[in-house]
């Protein structure tokens, strides 16, 4: 055997080591986390936050704060995701979606839709209701049935990622309520608490700053008050 053919060997056999590896490293993950939700007190109430950049990188914590010892938060926004399945990121398909599952959160807050108001994305916006729904679905079906909140999306101001507000506001919000009205799901709306306050969007125009991450909280923590003190 000659020197390149060693070297295409050698290097299959690092891309099975690696594959390997990264097989165990999710296993281990996976595991963990459910030994760590069953540790968890079953007194406290689990409100999983499902979403894309504008969750990962603004409210839940500040969620956590307002709600208090007696419920546990997880932030499980994931940067550029979207419900629509044909798409680079479609949410569904992610390992953070597999982890908000395994939480088995009694609440579950959606706030999903803004990378689909891309241009291009939007394209298919005749398969948001269907593609939504799965996803509503998957977590329907969890053995704990948890109370889920579709949240229609912040506002989009003028920003370099091609999102236009008016496919938000047009395409993706009203089928987002159908989808709501459909399944008996509730909303919560946090596009027009934030309407009229752009300059809580000054990096971007897409993600809002502390004060606006505090306003969408705030909404979020008197829909969640609102079902607990009613149930």
């Amino acid at each position: 055997m000659n020197s390149q053919g060693r070297i295409i060997i050698d290097i299959k056999k690092i891309i099975v080591y690696i594959s390997i590896l990264l097989i165990s490293l999710i296993a281990i993950i996976v595991i963990y986390e459910i030994n760590l939700n069953n540790s968890s007190s079953d007194n406290l109430i689990r409100v999983a936050c499902i979403g894309n950049s504008i969750t990962y990188c603004g409210y839940p914590d500040k969620l956590q704060g307002d709600l208090g010892i007696n419920y546990t938060v997880r932030n499980f926004g994931l940067n550029s995701t979207t419900v629509l399945l044909n798409t680079e990121l479609p949410y569904m398909y992610q390992f953070e979606f597999t982890r908000a599952k395994h939480f088995l959160p009694d609440i579950a807050i959606v706030m999903l839709g803004t990378n689909d108001a891309r241009t291009d994305h939007f394209k298919s916006i005749e398969n948001f209701i269907s593609d939504y729904s799965k996803l509503i679905n998957e977590l329907q079906v969890l053995k704990n049935c948890p109370k889920i909140f579709l949240v229609l999306p912040p506002p989009l101001f003028l920003n370099d990622f091609s999102l236009e507000n008016e496919n938000l506001v047009e395409g993706i919000i009203p089928r987002i309520e159908q989808i709501a009205n459909e399944k008996g799901l509730q909303i919560i709306d946090v596009y027009s608490a934030l309407e009229n306050h752009p300059e809580y969007f000054p990096d971007d125009g897409v993600h809002p700053n502390s004060e606006g991450a505090t306003l969408i909280a705030n909404v979020v923590y008197n829909a969640i008050i609102n079902y607990t003190e009613a149930s």
